[in-house]
């Protein structure tokens, strides 16, 4: 597969990881980074019966609603998620701590090619060639965190590296929310801890929807929230918002809409009076 690179001063460069604390000086990325709101779903490698019940219920909830789901790539919970959405038809993101020329582990190697081949992507900061050195996990968590609006942890030890992406969550002002588990399983200690701690407790993906739901009202100041309560209509104004200048066809391929879609969501955010055309097929936010 072959890949992208975008260095941190590019136009195209993700903008949640601007401003991170650090920020990756480039990336390299397969496929893309569908827009729209974001979930970042971790936890441990080793999970049980209940981590992955937990995690497949979440994830499809939220990638029904057209949530992208970021994970890891890695054994356990972050597979689960990303083929947990997968399965209901929608976009992930898996961050690698390694070079895109070998997946790792390589035992996801389908699953990488089906994120990508679904509208998702694959993405790290190393270049080809670039090991899975252990520091490089550790790295890869706060792009993980970094590229999500919120953090989901459904099933950790308290001893997991799970618990560094909490840290960079924190750093980067992201929301996290944890699973509570059975107070006898040593893998939910982790999870229980982050509640204890003032984690937001996650029994209903419906309280990370409600979430985005304040978030976009915020995001969108005095314009109804309803006006923008499709999902097509969502991801053609979250890439103008910023106030670029995009021309039709660049915004319709970003969109990752089919025809029809693409046509009425901007018919109707011009209608409203969100889009405005600057001539020659440009559009910016009005």
């Amino acid at each position: 597969m072959r890949y992208n690179k975008l260095l941190l001063s590019s136009a195209d460069f993700p903008s949640k990881l601007v401003d991170i604390p650090t920020p990756p000086k480039q990336l390299y990325m397969i496929g893309c980074i569908p827009p729209g709101p974001a979930v970042a779903i971790i936890g441990s490698r080793k999970h049980t019966a209940y981590g992955k019940a937990v995690t497949q219920t979440i994830a499809e909830s939220l990638a029904r609603k057209g949530v992208v789901i970021i994970s890891g790539l890695a054994l356990g919970i972050d597979s689960v998620a990303h083929q947990a959405c997968l399965d209901v038809g929608g976009k992930t993101v898996a961050v690698l701590p390694r070079g895109l020329d070998a997946i790792y582990p390589s035992r996801h190697a389908g699953l990488a090619n089906n994120i990508v081949t679904t509208g998702g992507g694959l993405v790290s900061e190393y270049a080809s060639g670039t090991q899975a050195y252990p520091a490089n996990f550790v790295a890869r968590n706060r792009l993980v965190s970094g590229l999500a609006a919120a953090l989901a942890v459904t099933e950790a030890n308290i001893r997991s590296g799970t618990m560094h992406t909490v840290r960079f969550a924190l750093e980067q002002g992201r929301e996290v929310f944890a699973v509570p588990g059975p107070i006898t399983s040593p893998a939910s200690s982790g999870t229980n801890y982050l509640l204890q701690q003032g984690a937001h407790v996650l029994t209903d993906p419906q309280q990370l929807l409600d979430y985005f739901g304040q978030q976009l009202q915020l995001e969108l100041g005095d314009e109804p929230v309803v006006a923008l309560a499709d999902e097509a209509q969502i991801a053609i104004y979250a890439l103008l918002k910023d106030g670029s200048i995009i021309d039709g066809p660049t915004l319709h391929h970003r969109s990752q809409l089919s025809p029809a879609q693409f046509a009425q969501a901007m018919t109707m955010l011009e209608i409203e009076g969100h889009i405005k055309a600057l001539g020659g097929d440009r559009w910016v936010k009005a």
